[in-house]
């Protein structure tokens, strides 16, 4: 009974949200739908010459078809990932891979670029959301090269309803996934609880480096 209750001190107490994470791994299935959605329904429409959500008439329409191409390509790649890290072999390659497999893959080797691309995500979607709706409240103005015809109003219109809020709720998926994938591969939770600190104050100076490098460059 002892031995009980001294293990117990030694146990930490976790919070919402890492028992949240702990143990939830449907985030990782949202954003992947998320991401193939978005890269089949607006990339590859856009990139096949689709106009809706596209209010204007861009200088080079051959580059914005590819790189729409590329984007989703890139986005769909990304949704894929946020499975591999809430599946088995997201942590040991499966037996059958050639050469490797069975060996452990290094938690860094997958969290760092999904941390990466989730301040990014995130940071897209809120500058965004901030940047266009100063824009409609005629606090700022932003120009937006590349474009022979643009309905302004419309752009903004579809990125405060569309756009950006799809970059907010991807980039929160992916970060929910990651901290899964954190506890879930064995990272201390005296590490995992500073390097949450850490990150979200990193995300935070990002937005605001995203928010005042549109003002400056484009205002």
């Amino acid at each position: 009974m002892n031995n009980q209750r001294y293990e117990g001190t030694l146990t930490p107490v976790l919070n919402s949200f890492e028992r949240f994470t702990k143990t939830a791994i449907w985030p990782a299935y949202v954003g992947c739908l998320l991401a193939i959605l978005y890269a089949v329904f607006v990339r590859f429409y856009q990139a096949a010459g689709g106009t809706i959500g596209f209010p204007g008439q861009l200088k080079d329409p051959e580059e914005g078809y590819m790189a729409s191409y590329i984007a989703g390509v890139m986005i769909m790649f990304c949704g894929f990932v946020l499975i591999a890290l809430v599946k088995p072999w997201g942590r040991v390659l499966p037996m059958w891979v050639p050469l490797i497999g069975g060996r452990k893959v290094h938690r860094l080797i997958i969290l760092i670029p999904t941390l990466l691309c989730t301040a990014f995500l995130i940071a897209h979607g809120v500058s965004g959301i901030i940047t266009k709706a100063l824009l409609l409240a005629g606090v700022i103005t932003i120009d937006f090269p590349g474009w022979i015809v643009l309905d302004v109003q419309s752009l903004v219109m579809w990125d405060l309803l569309f756009y950006e809020p799809w970059f907010l709720c991807l980039g929160i998926m992916s970060g929910l996934t990651a901290a899964h994938y954190a506890q879930a591969s064995g990272v201390p939770l005296s590490s995992f609880r500073c390097g949450m600190i850490l990150y979200l104050i990193s995300v935070v100076l990002l937005i605001l480096w995203f928010v005042l490098a549109i003002i400056n460059d484009f205002g």
